[in-house]
């Protein structure tokens, strides 16, 4: 069997408007900048950047928006074939400002990545792959994408794929429907091999405070390879048998928008390199230096603005301490 390293991340594309009137809400904001968004974009543009095949599969609109989104991705490198432009619904668009406390305020115009049918996913694509990363902010909000998205996934596990899970629970996207987020997220984890979550989303998911606990609830759940971001402090990673905190470097960040995927995007860039990438997820020295240069690729995303520019390349990686404080 030839092995193929190539990563396909199913989830939202979308155009993030930032308010660059610093310190406004979205009433009193009146300038914009437009930036390409979408976490499983993100992860797509980090494979690409440090020289792995990713491919994104998703929709926006047919409208200039979906087209400078396609663009964004494309001159990336990123394999874009599997992209719908679709003619219906508009491209979905996320207006984000900070406000004087800190505080996001955001509103959200979901738009064509709702509407991913069944019959739009390349299944001959997705056996040819050598992992499938599901990291959707918005996939299980409602249907049809959420029909679509766990349908992908299970598809996926009967193929015996890698599938990599991030469930990326946004507070201003669920509102007060919190449960039924949990409740979807664990039917994932039931199938999931290899899952980053924060610590908040651990304890919201596994409704336990203590970390340890959190982490054995997950993979009582079925997760062979479990990442916990914990920001300065590093990752905690787990199989199991063995869990350990590796640490991150101290970098001056600016702007931690993307790190999280960024992170994502590099363990499954390393994961794919291997013939058999599920092999590795048991094996605790190699997982430790995976997610070693993973956290390195996170921390970097975070002194630079914005989500995809910030990735840095493989040799940034590499040259890493000439940024180092």
């Amino acid at each position: 069997m030839n092995h193929n390293s190539s990563v396909i991340c199913i989830g939202e594309l979308l155009i993030d408007f930032y308010c660059t009137d610093i310190g406004n809400d979205l009433l009193n904001g009146s300038n914009f900048e437009k930036q390409a968004g979408g976490a499983p974009a993100n992860v797509c543009a980090t494979i690409a950047r440090l020289g792995g095949n990713a491919l994104f599969a998703g929709k926006v609109g047919n409208d200039p928006f979906g087209h400078f989104l396609k663009n964004t991705l494309d001159s990336e490198k990123v394999d874009t074939s599997m992209l719908q432009l679709d003619k219906n619904y508009p491209t979905t668009l996320a207006f984000v400002s900070l406000k004087e406390n800190g505080e996001r305020d955001f509103v959200f115009n979901r738009g064509a990545d709702a509407f991913l049918l069944d019959d739009e996913i390349n299944y001959e694509k997705l056996k040819n792959a050598s992992i499938l990363h599901f990291g959707s902010a918005t996939a299980l909000l409602s249907d049809p994408f959420q029909s679509t998205y766990l349908n992908t996934m299970k598809f996926a596990q009967e193929e015996g794929k890698l599938i990599s899970f991030d469930p990326n629970f946004r507070k201003d996207l669920w509102g007060g429907h919190q449960n039924e987020f949990v409740n979807l997220v664990k039917k994932c984890l039931s199938i999931a091999n290899f899952v980053k979550v924060s610590d908040e989303e651990l304890s919201i998911i596994s409704s336990e405070k203590n970390i340890s606990k959190g982490v054995e609830f997950f993979h009582n759940l079925g997760v062979k390879a479990l990442a916990v971001t914990l920001g300065k402090d590093g990752t905690l990673i787990s199989n199991g048998n063995q869990e350990e905190i590796i640490p991150s470097i101290n970098v001056n960040s600016i702007d931690s928008t993307g790190a999280g995927d960024a992170f994502v995007g590099a363990m499954l860039f390393q994961l794919a390199k291997e013939t058999e990438p599920e092999l590795i997820l048991n094996d605790f020295s190699k997982m430790k230096e995976i997610t070693t240069m993973s956290n390195k690729v996170g921390a970097l995303v975070c002194t630079k603005i914005g989500a995809i520019t910030s990735i840095p390349t493989i040799d940034e990686v590499i040259n890493i301490k000439h940024i180092i404080l």
